[in-house]
């Protein structure tokens, strides 16, 4: 394979049976990137069912129940690797009830592929998705308009999907370079790795070119350092009768030995003196690096404590403005009793206010709703029991979020984000939802 210069976290999303895992069974089939025996299982399977050619979405949907229903129920990590880069896909579920999952997979990725159906176009799903990726930050997208083979390659009808998609991104931020729109079919393979002879008047890139190809934010090593602790080492053993190491993982920014730190929420100051590793020490850390810290002085620190860099802290409190996404049948309502887990730390709160509910379908703020119900997206004021380290999501994702639980049956209720704001929204821009109803579906 050779070198690889760097490493994309992407993620697809969309609405249901609109081929996704048959896209990334595709991408991992034609970049070679599928074991034999795993191809053997596709081709045993989809003879079973009666199919001429062999079912690609069975490389990602591994779940019996996947499999039977033919859906995509969890989110499923796929890793491959080209000459030019390396690869982390999270393929999502299409399904509103799965939502939650499509947040998760979403929630580290610096790419979205986002499908829709050349015969259907934007739906509600597409419109939902593209609002939670632009609320988790995710910096780029591509619209895969898929079963272009269905609608006869129609120049005419990608042109208005990709015009309608372009206005609703427009609208909640998103910039004419941040989004491409690629015409493919995941089932014959157009567009997808190779170019495509069915659409001369495409002339831009097959999908796996962009993804090699386009520029993405490295990981932000430039953050400061933030270092939730998960487990506190003490051997006691004769070998190691005064050890005392903090082990977690780096959430942001790095760490070096003799860097200033200061521990929170109890705010005490000191120093690393050593950084230890399975392999053995580091002088350096950085984000996403498993290590467990030794500090010059003995302190009281526990699972849920937050080491951080001296010179930049995170603000301390006990009150949140934050973004939910509610992924509960249960609606929220003011005054609700929550657990909240930021981190590794998890303690009591209460939804003391809903300021804001955001429709993702009309691109409006409702202000002060009565609820948040499944899948809506609104802004609220949180307070807790105890106070917690909270940084701005925008500043870092991984100390910027949150779970909301139910302190009754341990169940996810939301998904929040500190301090980030509800999509930007442009009026100006405009759906074209008319013209598209004017074009023929094709065959």
């Amino acid at each position: 394979m050779g070198e690889h210069t760097d490493l994309l976290r992407l993620a697809t999303a969309g609405s249901v049976d609109d081929g996704k895992s048959t896209l990334v069974g595709r991408l991992l089939y034609d970049t070679k990137s599928v074991l034999a025996d795993q191809l053997d299982a596709v081709h045993r399977a989809s003879t079973d069912r009666g199919l001429a050619t062999p079912d690609l979405s069975l490389l990602v949907d591994g779940l019996r129940s996947e499999r039977e229903q033919g859906i995509t129920i969890d989110v499923a990590y796929r890793y491959f690797a080209t000459p030019h880069r390396s690869f982390v896909l999270a393929d999502t579920p299409g399904h509103v009830q799965y939502t939650r999952n499509t947040v998760t997979g979403a929630s580290t990725a610096q790419l979205a592929v986002l499908l829709v159906d050349a015969r259907k176009g934007v739906v509600e799903q597409t419109r939902r998705h593209a609002a939670v990726l632009a609320l988790l930050g995710v910096p780029k997208l591509v619209l895969a308009v898929n079963k272009i083979d269905l609608v006869g390659y129609e120049e005419s009808t990608f042109a208005l999907i990709a015009k309608e998609f372009s206005a609703h991104a427009s609208a909640l931020g998103y910039t004419e370079s941040d989004v491409v729109a690629i015409p493919v079919s995941a089932l014959v393979g157009d567009n997808v790795v190779t170019e495509s002879a069915n659409t001369p008047w495409y002339t831009g890139p097959t999908l796996l070119h962009h993804l090699e190809t386009v520029p993405v934010e490295p990981d932000p090593h430039h953050a400061a350092f933030r270092f939730p602790v998960q487990y506190v080492i003490r051997p006691r053993t004769a070998e190691h009768p005064d050890y005392r190491g903090y082990a977690g993982q780096v959430a942001a920014g790095t760490i070096a030995e003799g860097d200033d730190v200061i521990v929170l929420p109890a705010g005490q100051r000191t120093r690393v003196r050593r950084i230890d590793t399975m392999d053995g020490p580091l002088s350096e850390a950085g984000s996403g690096r498993s290590v467990t810290l030794l500090l010059d002085d003995d302190l009281d620190i526990g699972r849920g404590d937050v080491i951080v860099a001296a010179g930049d802290p995170p603000t301390v409190t006990d009150e949140l403005d934050a973004t939910l996404c509610w992924l509960s049948d249960k609606p929220l309502r003011p005054n609700a009793r929550v657990l909240l887990k930021h981190g590794t730390r998890t303690v009591q709160g209460m939804v003391t206010s809903l300021n804001a509910r955001f429709d993702e379908q009309k691109l409006s703020v409702v202000d002060d709703p009565e609820s948040l119900r499944l899948n809506e997206i609104g802004r609220v004021w949180l307070r807790t029991s105890e106070p917690v380290p909270a940084d701005d999501y925008t500043t870092s994702r991984r100390t910027g979020s949150f779970l909301v639980i139910d302190p009754a049956d341990g169940a996810t209720l939301a998904a929040g984000l500190i301090g980030a704001p509800l999509p930007a929204l442009d009026q100006s821009s405009t759906t074209v939802d008319a013209e598209r109803d004017l074009v023929s579906p094709g065959p």
